[in-house]
């Protein structure tokens, strides 16, 4: 069975606490550390290499959207859930563009959040439903790109807009009859041709371009 090795960011004890307690429950979760800020969170992700970090936002000195970002580069395999208590956090878009794979209020139930840090850690992408809608509103205002979609062929398309369901290559391999080496160059090539740094914004580009409705 595989582990997965995750890492709490929060500051405040109790969260980190109740967190670590119940994903302790689970035999494929192994908690790695817990720390209090994003500072300590880049320096425990370098010591831990953790497969998923739990990242709180508003924390003391660098915050959890700086923390995302300077994970994104230094460890990229490193899955990145962003939490936070409120949605109209100003912090929640910035997170997203950051780098975080998946973002999720802190009500979530403790079920759903084991679900989304398996989800995270197979390579999907896992928005809250309120988060994805705010992207959209955003996005819908700005500026269309000028002729990425078009250039993708058909079976892009179709991977395209399996990506924007938050599959995982391999669930787009089943999905599309295909293997996952063959889809994983057709994410790659999607990537390139819309000009987008990854999946989740591949799949922000397939809402607005009407090739998916949002959930």
């Amino acid at each position: 069975m595989t582990t997965i090795r995750v890492l709490i960011a929060d500051d405040h004890a109790v969260v980190r606490q109740g967190l670590r307690t119940f994903l302790e429950l689970h035999d494929d979760v192994e908690v790695v550390d817990d720390v209090t800020d994003g500072a300590e969170a880049v320096a425990a992700v370098r010591e831990h290499r953790p497969d998923v970090v739990l990242m709180d936002l508003v924390m003391p000195g660098i915050d959890g959207v700086e923390a995302i970002r300077r994970i994104a580069v230094e460890r990229s395999e490193t899955r990145v859930i962003a939490l936070t208590s409120f949605l109209d956090d100003d912090k929640v878009l910035p997170a997203v563009r950051a780098g975080a794979a998946g973002y999720l209020l802190k009500d979530v139930g403790p079920q759903d959040l084991v679900r989304a840090i398996r989800a995270v850690y197979r390579g999907e992408a896992l928005l809250h439903p309120a988060v994805a809608a705010r992207l959209m509103e955003e996005v819908s205002g700005g500026r269309r790109r000028s002729g990425g979609g078009d250039a993708l062929t058909g079976r892009e398309r179709e991977v395209l807009g399996q990506i924007a369901r938050g599959l995982s290559n391999k669930r787009i391999a089943r999905e599309l009859g295909i293997s996952e080496a063959t889809v994983k160059i057709h994410v790659s090539n999607v990537l390139r041709k819309l000009g987008v740094a990854d999946r989740t914004q591949a799949a922000l580009y397939a809402v607005r371009e009407g090739l998916v409705g949002p959930e």
